[in-house]
C-alpha cells in the first residue's frame, strides 16, 4: 500500500468534506424523514441500510485478514471497534426499522463508496500505513486510547438509544410526524447524529490517527445539514411548540 497515495485520498477527503458540508446546505438528502421521489428508483429501507453499510464491514475485515499486523492486539482491539459499529448498522439496525419507508438506490450507492473510502482510510492506516511499534501492546494503556474508547462508547450509547426513541414514536400503522423527547433530544434535534459524530471523534482520538480525524469531519458534514433539514422541518410541522424547546441541530449550544 503507497503511503503518498493513502495520504493523498485522506487529504482530498478532508476538502471535500468542507465541499459536502457546504452543499448540503441547500441539498435536502432523500431518505428518512426527507424522503422525497425526485432521487430515482427506491428500494426498501431495511435492503437499503443492509446493502449500504454491510460493504465496509467486509471490507475491514479483508484489511485485517490480509495484513501481516492481523495478530497484533492493539489493531485487532481498534478493528474490532470499527466492525462493533458497522455490524450494528448493518445487521441489527435495520432489522429494527418500522414502517415500510424507502430509500433511494443513488443514497445507497453513494454510501456505499463513502463508507468503502473510510474503511480505506481507516484500516490503511492501522493495519498497513501507521509507523511499525506505533500500536504495540502498551497502545490500549495510552491515555489517547483510553479516553478515545470512552468517547466512543458513549457516543455509541447515545446513537443507539436516540435510534430506539425514534422508533418508538408511533404505533405501527400511524405515519404522523412526532418531537422526539427524553435523552440528548433534550439539546438537540438530531441526538442520533450526535451519538454518531461523538462515536467517530472518539475513535480519531484513541486511533490518533489522520484518517481518523477525516472520518469524524466527513461524519460532521454529512450528518450536520441534514440535522439542520430536520431541524426546519420539524419548525414547520410544529411552529412555537418546536421553538420553544431551544434545541441546537447537532451540537449541543452551538450548532
Amino acid at each position: 500500500m503507497s503511503m503518498d497515495f493513502y495520504y493523498m485520498v485522506v487529504w482530498t477527503m478532508i476538502g471535500l468534506a468542507v465541499v459536502v458540508f457546504l452543499s448540503l446546505q441547500k441539498i435536502n438528502v432523500g431518505y428518512g424523514m426527507m424522503y422525497t421521489s425526485g432521487w430515482g428508483v427506491t428500494i426498501g429501507n431495511r435492503l437499503g441500510w443492509v446493502l449500504m453499510e454491510a460493504p465496509v464491514f467486509v471490507a475491514m475485515a479483508l484489511f485485517w485478514i490480509f495484513s501481516p499486523r492481523r495478530g497484533e492486539a492493539a489493531p485487532a482491539v481498534m478493528a474490532s471497534l470499527f466492525m462493533l459499529h458497522y455490524f450494528q448498522r448493518s445487521f441489527i439496525f435495520p432489522m429494527l426499522i418500522r414502517g415500510k419507508n424507502r430509500m433511494p438506490l443513488s443514497i445507497v450507492v453513494m454510501g456505499v463508496v463513502f463508507n468503502l473510502i473510510n474503511s480505506y482510510m481507516i484500516g490503511g492506516w492501522i493495519f498497513y500505513i501507521s509507523p511499525v511499534g506505533m500500536y504495540g501492546p502498551d497502545w490500549l494503556y495510552d491515555w489517547r486510547f483510553i479516553l478515545g474508547i470512552l468517547i466512543f462508547f458513549f457516543g455509541m450509547g447515545v446513537n443507539i438509544h436516540s435510534d430506539y426513541i425514534i422508533r418508538h414514536l408511533r404505533q405501527p400503522g400511524d405515519t404522523r410526524h412526532y418531537i422526539p423527547k427524553g435523552g440528548m433530544f433534550r439539546y438537540v434535534t438530531s441526538a442520533n447524529y450526535l451519538g454518531e459524530f461523538i462515536e467517530w471523534s472518539g475513535y480519531a482520538v484513541l486511533t490518533w490517527s489522520l484518517g481518523g480525524v477525516a472520518f469524524a469531519l466527513w461524519t460532521f458534514a454529512n450528518l450536520a445539514p441534514r440535522a439542520r433539514h430536520s431541524h426546519k422541518r420539524y419548525i414547520e410541522e410544529f411552529g412555537d411548540e418546536y421553538r420553544s424547546l431551544g434545541r441546537r441541530y447537532i451540537l449541543p449550544w452551538i450548532y
